[in-house]
């Protein structure tokens, strides 16, 4: 939005008739100087449609906001302002805690999962995710919370409900940062969880996470493991960057590896895998378990 030298290039552009398109509205504005690009945004159905114009010169959108502001376009007067950062636009929330909400039948909306979740607390942003193209729900969405305790119990008791006829399951949101496709998909392929079940004896409880370079705590392996099951121990080794994490059923510790091989904690992709099963922990667990 913004150059480095703080003056804004980016045109807010209102009151379009429904008609106008982001062809059209380039070839107008470029007429006054090159744009880079063109956002238009339909989706406030109530709304008139509205769009983003961003230039490569301050001045040339200086020129254009002159130019274009209250001249009629098809027919509507359009508004012509500065974009407003996107921070006065929308709420920051990435220092909220996001809940990913998967396995969504397709007629469920933004605001069904809003007020499924609603009852667990103040909810600062929620969506199903869209297909682009056809504007289809992909069958997941996200819902962020302000507090990390309302989002806790929203993954442990929404995980499984029944939504709109199917079972929903719930984790902690992780990002996938967009790493460069060769490297990210040679290591990060989608693991299968039959594969991963089948790779270590079924007695394997144990999972492998590593390449948390900083910032690894026992609380962190808890907040993202502990979706998949019930944690027996685990054991982190910050300045190695990896850590150990043991669930009480084999099938859990599959599904850990499965979900969260290949996504970003704390800005690491990380790696996760079976941990070799020390006769120790066999023995801890033991003594875990109650005299069968």
């Amino acid at each position: 939005m913004m150059e480095d030298d703080g003056q804004p290039r980016t045109l807010y552009v209102g009151n379009l008739s429904r008609d106008v398109t982001e062809v059209l509205i380039l070839q107008l504005f470029s007429q006054i100087g090159p744009c880079k690009s063109c956002k238009m945004i339909t989706e406030h159905t109530s709304n008139d449609p509205y769009c983003f114009v961003e230039f490569y010169e301050h001045r040339d959108a200086a020129a254009a906001l002159a130019a274009m502001n209250g001249r009629k376009i098809l027919g509507k007067e359009v508004k012509v302002n500065w974009a407003t950062t996107p921070s006065s636009q929308k709420k920051d929330t990435s220092n909220h805690f996001h809940v990913f909400v998967g396995d969504l039948s397709p007629e469920i909306t933004t605001e069904d999962i809003k007020s499924a979740f609603a009852p667990f607390g103040k909810i600062s942003d929620a969506r199903v995710v869209k297909d682009m193209a056809t504007g289809k729900s992909k069958g997941y969405g996200f819902v962020s919370f302000y507090n990390k305790l309302d989002a806790e119990n929203a993954i442990v008791h929404m995980g499984g409900q029944w939504l709109g006829g199917r079972q929903i399951r719930t984790n902690w949101a992780t990002r996938k940062p967009p790493a460069p496709k060769s490297t990210q998909e040679n290591n990060t392929k989608q693991l299968r969880f039959e594969d991963v079940v089948n790779q270590s004896s079924p007695k394997n409880c144990t999972v492998y996470c590593g390449g948390i370079a900083s910032g690894l705590t026992d609380q962190l392996m808890r907040q993202t493991f502990s979706p998949f099951g019930q944690i027996m121990e685990i054991r982190v080794f910050p300045e190695k960057g990896y850590s150990f994490v043991r669930f009480s059923t084999h099938e859990s510790a599959a599904h850990a590896i499965v979900s969260v091989n290949g996504t970003a904690i704390e800005g690491h992709v990380v790696k996760c895998y079976w941990g070799k099963e020390s006769p120790d922990m066999t023995k801890n667990f033991q003594q875990v378990s109650p005299p069968q």
